[in-house]
């Protein structure tokens, strides 16, 4: 069965390139409007979306790449893997920023960069 709407995966740091809608669907079929303006104006921002998702994939890799060293810094002086403060700090943050769904980024977020203990 073909897909109809794009797809990426990311491994490694590195984001893969966007497999095309399938050939030959309306449209309809590919955003779900109907009209074609509407599917024009959904596709311009799906491909908007598409993008931002990519930076965020890449900005999160960062962040997990940046956590690691602080980690190693903390280990290395004595300290624990994971300071439980700052955490709280970044959770709140989110909420404030985002309200209660953004407590659940803030700790998916934390989890990916916790790393393996």
């Amino acid at each position: 069965m073909t897909s109809t709407a794009p797809t990426s995966t990311a491994t490694a740091g590195t984001a893969t390139a966007r497999t095309p809608a399938r050939a030959g669907a309306s449209a309809a079929e590919r955003t779900g409007a109907h009209t074609d303006e509407a599917a024009a104006l959904i596709a311009d921002a799906r491909a908007r979306i598409d993008s931002l998702d990519d930076r965020i994939i890449g900005l999160v890799q960062e962040r997990m790449a940046v956590s690691a060293v602080v980690q190693e810094a903390r280990i290395t002086s004595g300290g624990r893997r994971i300071n439980l403060s700052r955490e709280m700090e970044i959770l709140g943050q989110y909420r404030d920023a985002l309200g209660k769904p953004g407590t659940s980024l803030a700790m998916t977020l934390l989890e990916l960069c916790r790393g393996r203990a």
